[in-house]
C-alpha cells in the first residue's frame, strides 16, 4: 500500500511581519532604497534598540502600498498576492534583518509566476546583502 501524498504545511507570516510603524520608520531610517524590475525594498539590520520592547526573534518583512498604487480594494489585493509569495518563501528571509516591499502600480497586472519569482529574486539579492552587512567589520581608526 501506498500513503497518501501529504498536505503541503500551511506556514503563516504572522511571526515575521513588521507591526508597527516605529519599526517601519526605524527600518527607512537604517537603510537606503534599492529598486528591482517592479518595486522598491529596503533591508535595514535590525538593532539592539528596542526600548522596553523584546527584541524580534527572527527576519521579518514589511508591506507597504500607497494610494499611488490604486483604490483601497487594489492595495489590499496587491499586498495579499504579494504575502502569499512571501509565505511560499518564508525560508528565504535574510536573518536578523527587516525587509520592506513598495510595489509599483504594475504589480497589480503582472502574473502571480512573475510576481513570485520577484520577490524571490530580491530576497535572495536581500540575503546576500545581509550577509555582507553582518560579515563587515566596523572601520578601525588609522594609526599613526
Amino acid at each position: 500500500m501506498t500513503t497518501p501524498p501529504q498536505p503541503a504545511q500551511r506556514q503563516s507570516l504572522a511571526g515575521f511581519r513588521l507591526a508597527k510603524h516605529a519599526d517601519y520608520q526605524r527600518a527607512y531610517a537604517a537603510s537606503r532604497k534599492r529598486q528591482s524590475a517592479s518595486m522598491s525594498w529596503f533591508l535595514a539590520p535590525q538593532t539592539n534598540a528596542y526600548a522596553g520592547a523584546v527584541q524580534p526573534s527572527g527576519p521579518r518583512v514589511g508591506l507597504t502600498a500607497g494610494k499611488v498604487v490604486g483604490k483601497a480594494h487594489e492595495r489590499n489585493r496587491l499586498k495579499r498576492r504579494m504575502r502569499e509569495a512571501l509565505r511560499r518563501h518564508i525560508e528565504l528571509l535574510p536573518e536578523g534583518c527587516d525587509l520592506i516591499l513598495h510595489p509599483r502600480r504594475a504589480v497589480l497586472t503582472i502574473e502571480f509566476t512573475k510576481l513570485e519569482a520577484e520577490i524571490v529574486r530580491i530576497l535572495q539579492q536581500a540575503k546576500v546583502e545581509a550577509e555582507r552587512m553582518t560579515s563587515t567589520p566596523a572601520p578601525s581608526k588609522p594609526v599613526l
